[in-house]
């Protein structure tokens, strides 16, 4: 491989991959990858930013934001070997995007409202893409509380939607009746899902992204569950349900003091 070093950052980074992927004394393992097998990775780095940014740690930040542009970088050279596209594809494709829909930076289009300018913008290049459905194209692969958010806005657009939070609060009733009435795992399994959707579309109505809101649920639950265990000599197994309610309770009380 020639010398990197006087390359600019991306152009490196670039050769790095290439030579990675090169049948010709590349790596193995690189070179076995397809989009299918990188995309969990994909998908995990682009988790492991969210949490260096949660950390607040700037090195973690510049380290874990490398990862996941070696992940787009990664998924470019396959495409690349394929004849398909390559990074400069991508790149240009983003741009040119961003362009268009920043008008009132880019060009002459002014406007009051530039949220509603977005939106319309993006209706109009889905409908560019011919006859489609209000929920076309919310990924599948998006965590599950993500996409039903996703859905459920997409669906309020076109005004299926209640006007109101009492609509969802009392859907909520109703869905822990049905779960309570279930008759099978199956159905159960069914119910319960239809109440993380209800809660869901409660959580829109009060402006709480359900997502963010559980993301910041499971972290406390964590925290307070190690503070436990830390009260309780390391471990809290054999200790009756009794004594790690008290724990539970002692961890929170001294969580609100100032």
């Amino acid at each position: 491989m020639p010398d990197t070093s006087l390359l600019s950052p991306i152009d490196r980074l670039l050769a790095v991959m290439a030579k990675l992927r090169d049948p010709d004394g590349g790596c193995e393992w690189d070179l076995a990858q397809t989009f299918a097998t990188i995309a969990p990775y994909t998908i995990e780095e682009a988790y492991e930013v969210a949490d260096a940014i949660a950390g607040g740690n700037p090195a973690a930040i510049c380290d874990e934001l490398g990862d996941l542009l070696l992940q787009v970088v990664f998924h470019s050279q396959i495409a690349a070997d394929a004849g398909l596209f390559d990074f400069n594809d991508v790149a240009t494709a983003i741009s040119d995007k961003m362009e268009r829909r920043h008008p009132h930076i880019f060009g002459d289009g002014k406007t009051d409202d530039v949220r509603q300018q977005w939106e319309q913008i993006k209706a109009d290049e889905r409908a560019a893409d011919g006859p489609k459905g209000a929920l076309s194209g919310v990924a599948l692969s998006l965590p599950a509380l993500l996409r039903a958010q996703k859905l459920q806005s997409r669906a309020a657009r076109v005004g299926f939607d209640w006007p109101d939070a009492e609509g969802p609060r009392d859907k909520i009733a109703e869905e822990l009746e049905e779960v309570a009435t279930a008759s099978d795992d199956a159905a159960r399994h069914e119910e319960i899902g239809d109440l993380l959707f209800a809660v869901v579309n409660y959580a829109s109505h009060l402006r709480v992204d359900a997502e963010t809101a559980l993301r910041d649920a499971n972290a406390k639950f964590a925290r307070r569950f190690a503070a436990m265990e830390d009260r309780a000599g390391g471990s809290l197994a054999g200790l009756s349900l009794d004594v790690q309610e008290a724990h539970w309770q002692a961890v929170k009380a001294s969580e609100r003091r100032p």
